[in-house]
């Protein structure tokens, strides 16, 4: 009984123990970081003028690397935005495909001669395809809209058929959407986007209200909610354009005619692949064009995949481009931290031999002399991204492109600030704590 008493004493003792060691290690590590802290800050509050120049390069560093950073970030989100409205299950029967197939160059000159596609290639797909959700045939042109007195001039016309609104999802801020019975009988009715409300109505609610366009007056019935602006060029938002019946587009533009950009908007079934639906598709348009087998196809299937795989590659080589641009920058700033870490060991020589002296370890000085290195930079690093977050404010009041400063290109430019900073101060950390304590303190400058 003696003896399992003595067993669990002898247990507690020893943990008690272990928690000792532990802790006292604690105390140790967080001492270690805050006389390195200290010693760090009133380095670098004494040598203001010479803080400043060093802060001044990894600053300039970081802005340039993390500024390109921030732009192409904005700019890729910007563009896949615009394409993602194209849908990625949506395909386009078009007559000019949007890429050239893999491997090959783009041969302009056969897809020259193709025709363009038709209501009667619509109808058929319509009509026989079992993979489609919605089938939507398209055509659009360049026309003044006017309304009174006021005239809004190269307003995008794009008249649809009543499919419309399954295949490109908007929504309405007044009005309704056309009826069924509107869009097949071709009624004298639109749909604007929210720009064309506001160039021609000017506040008045223009539902209701009549415009004319080529002297024929149009009821409009609807206005779309704002979109935003598209960095293509308006091709991926509706806020400029007028939206008609496609049966009524007739009195307005030749819906056969190329000028027209005729297309069929071929949207999947929920688990309908886009291979599937492609597949369905060539074979629907090449019976309806009676195609003999070894003839090519003359049509073009597009989707949104085929411009967005493009796109990643486009990103990796300027990101890669970024990434050198700058990697010089932050190099220079590297440089001159390097150098005034190795300036500042040479001017506490002294007082490294009097710590070394009184007991100081070699880990300890090392840790003294990074910890300022990597202060330093990070100062440098935040100066930097602040300058990035004020100037990214700024350009959102000038431009249209949208610029933000991400968290995750905070977190890169404060990472790259530390790791330059360990970089740049490891070799004359490594200096200091390899000092002779005698040699230090009798060391004259």
């Amino acid at each position: 009984m003696f003896e399992n008493i003595n067993n669990t004493s002898k247990k507690k003792l020893g943990c008690v123990y272990l928690l000792k060691i532990f802790y006292t290690r604690q105390m140790l590590i967080f001492n270690l970081i805050k006389e390195s802290f200290l010693f760090a800050f009133n380095a670098l509050k004494v040598n203001r003028l010479r803080t400043l120049l060093t802060l001044l390069g990894i600053t300039i560093g970081i802005f340039a690397i993390i500024s390109v950073f921030t732009i192409l970030d904005s700019l890729e989100n910007t563009i896949r935005n615009s394409f993602a409205s194209l849908g990625d299950d949506i395909i386009y029967v078009q007559k000019w495909p949007w890429t050239p197939p893999p491997g090959e160059e783009y041969a302009w000159w056969e897809y020259l001669k193709r025709p363009v596609p038709s209501i009667k290639e619509y109808e058929q797909i319509k009509k026989r395809s079992e993979k489609a959700l919605s089938v939507n045939f398209a055509v659009s042109a360049l026309r003044n809209v006017k309304y009174k007195n006021t005239t809004a001039e190269n307003v995008v016309l794009w008249a649809n058929s009543h499919e419309f609104e399954k295949i490109r999802s908007f929504e309405l801020a007044r009005g309704r959407y056309f009826t069924p019975f509107e869009s097949s009988a071709g009624k004298n009715i639109c749909l604007i986007g929210h720009e064309v409300a506001v160039n021609l109505f000017n506040g008045v609610d223009p539902v209701g209200k009549e415009i004319k366009i080529q002297g024929r007056k149009i009821t409009v019935v609807g206005v779309i909610q704002k979109e935003g602006k598209d960095i293509l060029g308006g091709g991926g938002t509706l806020d400029e354009m007028v939206i008609l019946p496609v049966v009524y587009a007739k009195n307005l533009m030749d819906i056969k005619s190329e000028n027209s950009n005729p297309m069929i908007m071929v949207k999947a079934k929920p688990g309908v692949s886009m291979p599937e639906l492609k597949d369905e598709l060539k074979s629907i348009i090449r019976s309806t064009r009676t195609l003999n087998p070894k003839e090519k196809d003359d049509f073009a299937l597009n989707q949104s995949s085929l411009i967005t795989s493009s796109l990643d590659q486009i990103f990796v080589v300027i990101n890669l481009a970024g990434w050198l641009i700058g990697g010089f920058s932050i190099l220079v700033g590297g440089f001159g931290i390097a150098n005034i870490m190795f300036v500042s060991v040479k001017e506490r020589t002294n007082i490294i031999g009097i710590q070394k002296a009184l007991g100081a370890k070699r880990f300890f000085i090392l840790f003294q002399f990074l910890f300022e290195s990597v202060l330093l930079s990070l100062v440098g690093g935040s100066l930097g991204l602040l300058m990035i977050f004020f100037g990214s404010l700024y350009a959102n009041t000038q431009s249209e492109l949208e610029i933000v400063l991400t968290f995750g290109n905070i977190i890169l430019g404060l990472s790259i600030s530390a790791v330059i900073g360990i970089i740049s101060g490891f070799a004359p950390a490594r200096s200091a704590a390899k000092l002779n304590p005698v040699e230090a303190i009798n060391t004259t400058f």
